[in-house]
């Protein structure tokens, strides 16, 4: 598309501009999708580094995309490109366009992407951009060609069966009767506990394509009994002498844990969108159709949708925006509303003195994580701009605070505050307040979690820098995850040191450090020191993962992850597996 603009009329340019902008989502949903449908043979080849690299190259290619729609769209139009009248016929044109598209709501938002890069719109602007979908999505139909149909006949073997056969040949599985036997057991005895039984059950109707996620694959499902739909959740892996299915997944509880938002994308070739998400949302009703969109890859869109929440939230109460609970971060000030479990995070004008860490490297570490695997112990964080918000909604001891510490980043007047910058996370409970009002048994709970966090993220090359239980949180399912990122680095950048033995007594008294230290040194040893957990607590998280204060075990890791190994971290709670696992 050359420069056009000189010598066409405005609405042949807002024709030949908004084609342009249809066709690049058509370029990117290609490359989506083929890059997606690579995961079922990376899982049958059991490549799991190829399956982490299509991850991160899947997460970088909407940006991509839209990097050079947006300059061939500003050579097209040249002086013309900041004409609002020429980009509302723009938006209309391209409506038109994408009418009767299974993926249009997709289609709004990435013409919406490219509107914001040229514009920076402050708040919204519906004349060139979609704010409220003009999709309109469609009843629910019969899922042809998104899920499959199972008759029930009293033999939930049978079923399971035949679900794992449609997925794959026999042959690919180790012994696919054996796991449908096993499988059908929990099947039978979760359902008594639910107060029915596999006779009340109609029929199973499972999605058509598998879930694939590092390296496990997911069938997934639901067992239609009169009332509620039941998740039906196979999780599998494939071992050395075949596929099995690992674990039984049908609390809704655990297949919304599967499909946190501390997890990485799925890759499934199935579609349309809009039909996959009301499936996962008949399963997992608490969780927000954001988040759903989110966890199949489409994070641009789950944005859209949870900016579309925010707003009906506002308009819907009378809340406003406050200061969130915890201890105040150095890097960020955060707020929130009461009853809207999200939280707003602004990088701070002015780091203090102890922190080294620049607003360059907060946002370049907020971008590591979006891109790495973040191993369900890492809260996605959505990074706005040009957010808009009316006054009145902020309560006055957070404006102060924003006056103070964010006056680069936000802006007001009297009638509005303007956030140019900021990451919106799910807000948890941070985990120093969790263990003040905790009874011992959950205090223990969390902080063996905590532990347990901390290895997850070591096997997935991430080391979190500071351990302080207040740049942890937990999720309404009781799991510790990091949402503090500002000393969060790659585990092989760090240097993992046994403390020096004392030459003299001088040295052995002295107040400061005799030794040389680098600045990534790290010397587990000292870790009681600063996790700062009473010292009950601190000798739970020693008898249960005492390794973490000695060097061998971070070394260990290192090499580990530094020779390519994907290491199995199990999105699923032990008892739901049906075995030991391949």
């Amino acid at each position: 598309m050359g420069r056009l603009s000189t010598g066409l009329s405005t609405s042949r340019l807002a024709n030949v501009a908004a084609r342009a902008i249809a066709e690049a989502f058509v370029r990117y949903r290609e490359e989506f999708d083929r890059i997606t449908r690579r995961a079922r043979l990376r899982f049958e080849r059991r490549d799991w580094q190829g399956a982490v690299a299509d991850a991160v190259e899947r997460l970088e290619l909407y940006g991509a995309v839209i990097d050079q729609i947006e300059r061939d769209v500003r050579r097209a139009l040249g002086d013309r490109i900041g004409d609002r009248l020429l980009w509302s016929g723009m938006k209309a044109v391209y409506s038109g366009l994408i009418e009767g598209w299974q993926d249009r709501e997709l289609a709004e938002t990435f013409f919406n992407s490219v509107t914001r890069r040229v514009f920076a719109t402050v708040g919204v602007d519906p004349d060139i951009e979609f704010v409220d979908a003009d999709f309109e999505v469609p009843p629910p139909g019969r899922g042809d060609g998104v899920w499959r149909t199972y008759r029930w006949s009293g033999d939930p073997a049978g079923l399971i069966l035949d679900v794992l056969l449609d997925a794959w040949p026999r042959g690919r599985f180790d012994d696919a009767v054996r796991d449908a036997a096993l499988a059908a057991g929990r099947v039978t005895r979760h359902l008594r506990r639910l107060g029915g039984s596999a006779q009340a059950i109609d029929r199973a109707e499972v999605l058509a394509a598998p879930f694939f996620r590092r390296k496990g694959a997911y069938l997934v499902g639901r067992l239609l009994p009169p009332g509620r739909p039941v998740p039906f959740v196979l999780a599998l892996l494939n071992g050395p002498r075949g596929i099995v299915v690992d674990a039984l997944l049908m609390d809704e509880d655990d297949v919304s844990i599967l499909f946190s938002f501390t997890r990485s994308h799925f890759h499934v070739d199935v579609g349309p969108p809009h039909e996959v998400v009301r499936f996962l949302s008949s399963l997992m009703p608490k969780k927000r159709v954001a988040e759903l969109y989110i966890s199949i890859g489409f994070h641009k869109h789950g944005k859209t949708e949870l900016y579309r929440d925010l707003l009906h939230h506002l308009r819907s109460t009378d809340e406003r925006f406050e200061l969130a609970r915890g201890t105040p971060g150095l890097v960020m000030v955060v707020f929130t509303m009461p009853g809207y479990d999200v939280v707003f995070k602004v990088i701070r004008d002015r780091v203090p003195g102890t922190k080294t860490v620049t607003r360059g490297e907060v946002m370049r570490k907020y971008r590591l994580v979006f891109r790495h695997d973040r191993a369900g112990r890492l809260v996605e964080a959505q990074e706005f701009e040009h957010l808009r918000f009316d006054r009145h909604r902020f309560a006055p001891q957070l404006l102060a605070e924003l006056r103070r510490e964010a006056a680069r980043t936000v802006a007001e007047d009297e009638d509005a505050v303007v956030v140019h910058h900021a990451y919106v996370e799910r807000r948890v409970t941070p985990l120093d307040l969790y263990l003040q009002g905790a009874s011992p048994e959950a205090a223990r709970k969390a902080v063996v979690d905590f532990g347990q966090a901390i290895k997850d993220l070591a096997a997935t090359n991430i080391f979190p820098g500071d351990l302080l239980p207040r740049n942890f949180g937990l999720t309404r399912h009781g799991r510790v995850v990091c949402y503090d990122y500002d000393e969060l680095s790659l585990l092989t950048e760090f240097n993992f040191r046994a403390m020096p033995v004392p030459g003299t007594a001088d040295e052995d008294l002295a107040d400061e450090a005799w030794y040389g230290v680098g600045p990534r040194d790290v010397f587990p040893e000292e870790f009681p020191r600063f996790v700062a957990l009473p010292p009950p607590l601190l000798e739970v998280l020693r008898e249960a993962h005492g390794e973490l204060f000695e060097p061998a075990y971070w070394l260990e890791m290192q090499a580990r992850v530094g020779s390519g190994e994907i290491m199995d971290i199990f999105p699923y709670h032990p008892t739901r597996r049906l075995r030991g696992g391949p």
